[in-house]
C-alpha cells in the first residue's frame, strides 16, 4: 500500500474515532474526553490531507 493511501485511510480512521470520543464525551458530560475527540478528529483530517498531497506529488 502506498504511503499516500495509508495516510488517507489512517486519517479517516482517526476522524471517525475522534467523532465517537467527542459524542461519548458529550453524552457522559466528560469535557476531557470531548476535547480529546476533537483533537483526534482534527489530526485525522490533517493526516488525510497529507495523504492527498503525497498522492499529487507522486510519493
Amino acid at each position: 500500500m502506498k504511503t499516500s493511501t495509508r495516510d488517507q485511510a489512517e486519517g479517516k480512521l482517526h476522524e471517525v474515532n475522534g467523532k465517537l470520543k467527542e459524542v461519548a464525551g458529550k453524552l457522559s458530560d466528560n469535557p476531557k474526553l470531548e476535547v480529546e475527540g476533537k483533537v483526534e478528529k482534527i489530526s485525522g483530517k490533517i493526516q488525510g490531507k497529507i495523504g492527498q498531497v503525497k498522492k499529487v506529488l507522486g510519493k
